[in-house]
């Protein structure tokens, strides 16, 4: 599946290293990893994206000071699989998560005020006989911790953070609970607390109020600034002497659009004077809003200021120059809650939203800010996917060969490992290509390969083709043109995808190469 190229990029990214890049052996210590991973964030919902509307100075400086990748994509169109590919280092025609399976348990909550069957909470669990990068970073020496949205296995199952080599977690195990910000309860697991598994705590002050309707506005726990303080006090007691990694998935900028009344919210009231309310619709599990384009784009300026925060955090710990820090969303951007995708044009001029697997749906922003390894202010083209990240850590820390060290011979069939490091990238050296990416998700019935400019997209079957170097919003279907392409491309559908019990597309006809 692999072969070997060069980094695409800017030409001068040698030459910018020759002096600030070393290598990861030249370095003393092992670095801390900083991985933030937004939610629902496009392609072009960032300044240093080409964002109009949006002030987000700090990741834009993150940008600017490091590497940003301008063909880098998901694992999935939508979270829990995306998620999912990114821990496993596998894509979804591999990983055992393929899409947001939800369970429930049997009895209500009433102790918390829920009047819902959500006893048992979360999404389809990581396969616990394949490892996730938690687990080789603790392999390695690291202490780690995950702050924010989970999903990668519910309530009491085999995949929750504290049995996946997660420390410390404070959060949401299950991402349908992060649909709403002010709810009734977070999870936890922190040791010091004297937690032997993950716990639910309840947030007092929201309880006793409706999920749903005006008086909803009357909770006042904010999960998105609780789960960032958790983030920033669990970094600031880190022992500078131990490597430690801290995962923060927040659910920034994810419906609902509701959050607190402050600076940064009245700030674009006042911008967007002709702004749209949205009044709900019958079934949704969101609330009405107010001021939707100002909402939005407040949720991605308070999600700037954040990574500020962590930012200054690192360097008031004199953390900063031997921590990476990476940037990037889980999938593309929605529609849902009255958010206006249309209106910021926040898909960078993509086709496709959340749950598909156009360019839309898949392309993302990704940053890396290394001090001292990754040149600043370097823009790359090169191709990366979800799955790059483990081999990518993995090599960081001193993982040679994944599928060696890693790999459960006791499975039954083989244990598949899809990324390519894309270290090489980062230092500004030679860089090893994927011979093609691989995506398929079974709630729209869609799979995508990408190789070269060559993209293939097939909805309930039917095979499309698009050239991105000469289409890249996917609006000119040349399948008939090119059947040999569209052979070749179908023929790595069957060469990638496994059959899983859980999570079902519709497979093209095989094509019979001209």
């Amino acid at each position: 599946m692999n072969k070997t190229g060069l980094t695409l990029g800017a030409a001068s990214i040698g030459a910018l290293c020759a002096t600030a890049c070393g290598t990861v052996q030249a370095e003393h210590k092992t670095p801390n990893i900083v991985f933030i991973m937004c939610d629902d964030m496009g392609y072009g919902d960032l300044g240093c994206y080409g964002q109009p509307y949006i002030s987000t100075p700090h990741i834009d400086s993150l940008a600017s000071h490091g590497m940003r990748f301008t063909q880098a994509y998901a694992g999935s169109p939508v979270s829990a699989p995306s998620r999912a590919s990114l821990m496993t280092g596998q894509h979804t025609g591999h990983t055992a998560v393929r899409g947001n399976k939800e369970y429930w348990g049997n009895s209500p909550l009433v102790q918390y005020g829920i009047n819902q069957d959500f006893s048992v909470v979360g999404q389809h669990p990581y396969d616990p006989e394949h490892v996730i990068i938690p687990e080789i970073l603790k392999d390695h020496g690291y202490t780690t911790g995950l702050f924010g949205k989970w999903a990668g296995g519910y309530e009491g199952s085999v995949s929750t953070p504290d049995k996946r080599g997660i420390d410390n977690f404070y959060g949401y195990i299950c991402q349908f609970q992060a649909h709403l910000y002010y709810p009734n309860f977070l999870n936890r697991y922190d040791p010091a607390e004297g937690d032997t598994a993950v716990v639910r705590v309840p947030l007092e002050d929201n309880i006793g109020y409706p999920m749903f309707g005006d008086d909803y506005r009357r909770r006042t726990q904010y999960s998105a600034d609780l789960i960032h303080r958790k983030a920033l006090e669990w970094i600031d007691s880190q022992d500078r002497d131990k490597p430690f990694a801290a995962f923060l998935t927040y659910t920034l900028p994810h419906a609902e659009l509701y959050q607190p009344e402050d600076s940064i919210l009245l700030a674009y009231k006042e911008k967007f004077t002709d702004d749209k309310n949205w009044g709900g619709q019958e079934g949704s599990r969101y609330n009405a809003t107010s001021n939707v384009h100002a909402q939005f784009a407040a949720m991605i300026t308070r999600l700037d200021a954040y990574v500020g925060e962590i930012m200054d955090k690192l360097r008031e710990k004199g953390l900063e120059d031997n921590t990476i820090v990476v940037f990037t969303s889980d999938n593309g951007p929605h529609e849902e809650g009255g958010a206006d995708p249309t209106f910021f044009g926040r898909d960078g001029k993509l086709r496709g939203l959340k749950r598909q697997c156009y360019e839309g749906g898949i392309r993302i922003p990704f940053i890396v800010y290394w001090k001292g390894h990754v040149a600043p202010g370097v823009t790359n083209d090169h191709q990366i996917a979800f799955y790059d990240v483990m081999p990518t850590l993995g090599e960081i820390v001193g993982v040679k060969n994944l599928n060696a060290e890693y790999g459960n011979k006791n499975i039954e069939g083989p244990d598949y490992f899809d990324g390519i490091s894309f270290l090489p990238a980062l230092l500004g050296k030679k860089q090893k290509s994927h011979d093609y990416l691989y995506w398929e998700f079974h709630e729209t019935d869609q799979i995508g390969v990408r190789e070269g400019d060559w993209k293939l997209v097939v909805v309930k079957g039917e095979p499309r083709l698009y050239n991105l170097a000469e289409d890249i919003g996917e609006t000119n279907d040349v399948a008939a043109e090119h059947p040999d392409v569209v052979a070749r491309l179908v023929g790595y559908i069957y060469k990638e995808h496994t059959d899983n019990e859980f999570f079902h597309v519709t497979l093209p006809d095989p094509v019979p190469a001209s």
